[in-house]
């Protein structure tokens, strides 16, 4: 029979097992088949506590000054009928545990107190305390196991034939004692291995879910990329093309350089597809890039790109020229490529755009505001473009904070503060 996955995860948790013997692999498929049938097996427990009983029975340990005899003494009808009776309930000792211990405990009493025993019944008894204490929690256990341990080694001490201290009288407290730690032990070890089984199943249920967990991340991750550098160039090298049909018969000079700054748009977009699809070779390859293309290092080719467009921008820069880590460095770019694409697009002809950069504290401050006309903003919120989603997601993903809103008097305000370090941005507004 084919093991599920999860045991097959349980074992390489636990471990590599050494080859089985042939007599072990029996006693394994016997195990399992008792297994499977839990009255079957303790019906077998019960009749072979049943035979001990019944063989102690002939047995007088005080026969001889030489030891324990057999067959000197013999049950009366009275014991067989509760060595028989305290056999019988042991077959439900897994479905009734607490009821089959009293029932035993009790017929193990009523021996106790005789005037002789020759009915071990308290056998029966700490078969009974042993499945207690396997199937219940360890203070239910010390309560139980210490309550029978005291009933039953006092009425044998107080009541026996015998010295209180004879070896017969303390052997009662041992083993009730004994079973009911090996319960405990049992019960310990059973619940470890199923913490065991189900961290495994757990990870074997999970495993498919991160996988497309990660993938969907991974996806988004691309997409947001592939959405900076096309709607960046193309919304330049649209603008230019605009420029260069206009002016194409009447200022031949104007739209040959409108032209140029089409190609190098071109070229540059290019250039930045190849690098993020390189992203997606194997590590293996050689040839894939190993970081990030764009960062705040090249913001100034980045700005003049959109001057020549038509779009006038101004950089005011604060951060000392400190290095930032690579992620926050190639968001703060694509933020202000991204922003600046926007006014471009949305704030109108004759628009201006200022763009600061600054270092406070441990975070950095990337604005972005134009002049342009109320009516020709955009929305705070995306309505079918992805552009403010895209940086949104990026400043969220680095544990930052992103406004983005008109402001007072026409114009358009977008600013993010992103954490050098995780969980050190500050709210908007904060001194």
């Amino acid at each position: 029979m084919r093991r599920p996955a999860a045991y097959r995860s349980l074992v390489t948790l636990t471990g590599p097992s050494a080859p089985v013997a042939p007599a072990a692999g029996i006693a394994a498929r016997l195990c399992g088949r008792f297994r499977e049938h839990p009255l079957a097996s303790d019906a077998l427990l019960a009749l072979g506590v049943l035979v001990a009983m019944i063989a102690a029975s002939f047995t007088d340990p005080h026969g001889s000054v030489t030891g324990p005899t057999f067959g000197d003494r013999t049950p009366t009808p009275l014991g067989t009928v509760m060595m028989t009776a305290a056999a019988l309930a042991l077959v439900l000792r897994r479905r009734r545990p607490f009821a089959v211990l009293a029932v035993t405990g009790s017929l193990s009493l009523v021996e106790l107190l005789g005037e002789n025993r020759p009915a071990p019944v308290t056998v029966s008894a700490v078969v009974a305390l042993y499945t207690v204490a396997s199937r219940t929690d360890r203070p239910t256990t010390w309560r139980v196991g210490l309550a029978t341990m005291t009933a039953l080694a006092a009425a044998a001490m107080a009541f026996g034939p015998t010295p209180w201290y004879a070896q017969e009288n303390l052997g009662v407290f041992a083993w009730t004692g004994m079973a009911a730690a090996a319960g405990d032990a049992v019960r310990s070890r059973r619940a470890f291995v199923d913490a065991i089984r189900e961290r495994a199943e757990r990870a074997e249920r999970t495993r498919e879910e991160e996988a497309r967990r990660r993938v969907a991340e991974e996806r988004l991750r691309i997409a947001r990329d592939l959405h900076d550098v096309v709607a960046h160039h193309i919304a330049l090298v649209n603008v230019q093309a605009g420029v260069a049909a206009h002016v194409m018969d009447r200022r031949p000079d104007q739209a040959k350089e409108a032209l140029a700054h089409v190609r190098e748009a071109s070229r540059s977009a290019l250039d930045e597809l190849r690098a993020t699809v390189g992203l997606l070779r194997q590590s293996g390859d050689p040839e894939a890039p190993t970081e990030p293309v764009s960062g705040l290092a090249v913001l100034d080719g980045l700005l003049d790109g959109f001057r020549k467009a038509g779009l006038p921008v101004s950089l005011a820069r604060a951060d000392g020229g400190r290095p930032l880590p690579s992620a926050v460095d190639l968001a703060a770019y694509r933020i202000v490529q991204e922003a600046l694409t926007n006014v471009r697009k949305h704030a109108g002809p004759g628009a201006r755009a200022e763009v600061s950069v600054v270092l406070v504290g441990r975070t950095v401050e990337v604005t972005v505001l134009d002049d342009g006309s109320p009516a020709a903003a955009p929305p705070a919120e995306p309505s079918g473009g992805h552009g403010l989603l895209g940086m949104r997601e990026r400043v969220t993903a680095l544990g930052g904070v992103l406004s983005a809103a008109p402001r007072y008097g026409g114009g358009f305000r977008v600013q993010a503060i992103l954490p050098l370090a995780p969980g050190t941005a500050r709210e908007p507004g904060e001194d």
